[in-house]
């Protein structure tokens, strides 16, 4: 059971890792356009920049959630550093908890924020309802929660062969 968890969990990092760099680079496709179109051929396009605004926050929360998997979420531990490590594991579970409960707003209130404004349009681009584009709030939670579920009941992943591609997991190992 274990073993499917955590293989779905790398199915499921993966896809954001590939969702946040697809992002990521159809922004730096779009952006060059927005330009060219408005001082080269001068004619502005009105749909490079809110496009670009709304990859940005796919990318944000889609990556946060893969970042939180592979540790690289920002942290600062210079207090729990200096602690005794029976303390370091309660303030992990108390941060997890907390990290927890963070998501679960996220995603609760994020799909609130989805349903109310669904009926909206953006004036910008007239066919995109605006729920759609408060979407990976929900999602990216949704995502950040159960890599934190993930944390809390099998520890900590960072160091899996999917996350930290330059390292061998301890399974595998060396010959």
């Amino acid at each position: 059971m274990k073993n499917l968890l955590l293989s779905i969990n790398d199915r499921i990092y993966m896809a954001c890792i590939w969702v946040a760099g697809l992002s990521v680079l159809t922004i730096s496709l779009i952006i060059p356009w927005g330009v060219f179109a408005r001082y080269i051929l001068g004619t502005g396009s009105s749909w490079p920049e809110p496009t670009a605004i709304l990859l940005m926050m796919v990318f944000t929360f889609i990556g946060a959630a893969a970042s939180y998997r592979a540790g690289a979420h920002m942290a600062v531990a210079m207090v729990t550093d200096r602690l005794n490590p029976n303390m370091r594991r309660t303030m992990s579970i108390v941060s997890q908890v907390l990290m927890g409960i963070i998501c679960l707003f996220m995603t609760i209130w994020g799909t609130k924020l989805c349903l109310s404004t669904w009926n909206q349009f953006m004036s910008a681009m007239p066919t995109l309802r605006v729920g759609i584009t408060y979407m990976p709030i929900p999602v990216g939670g949704a995502l950040t929660l159960i890599f934190v579920v993930e944390k809390l009941l099998l520890g900590d992943q960072s160091n899996r062969r999917v996350v930290r591609f330059d390292l061998v997991e301890e399974n595998e190992g060396a010959a």
